[in-house]
């Protein structure tokens, strides 16, 4: 399954600081990136949601802060 990734904010930074981009482009833009982000997080928290324990465990998390997290609507950090 492919999962679009999202390096650091540098290059959207360095995307919405130009200044020759129209209002219209840098709207679509930061929607985009919103998009892309929010659904990044959704299918993430939905993946983790159905580790085993044992596979929890092999990437430090324990079940209660893996619920914690896959419980978070897709808009929160």
């Amino acid at each position: 399954m492919y999962a679009p990734i999202l390096s650091d904010h540098a290059d959207f930074a360095q995307l919405m600081a130009r200044r020759d981009m129209p209002v219209l482009a840098q709207v679509a833009v930061r929607w985009a990136y919103y998009i892309t982000l929010w659904s990044l997080r959704y299918s993430t928290r939905k993946q983790l949601q159905k580790l085993s324990p044992r596979q929890l465990d092999d990437i430090g998390l324990t079940p209660r802060e893996a619920m914690i997290e896959y419980s978070k609507p897709f808009w929160r950090p």
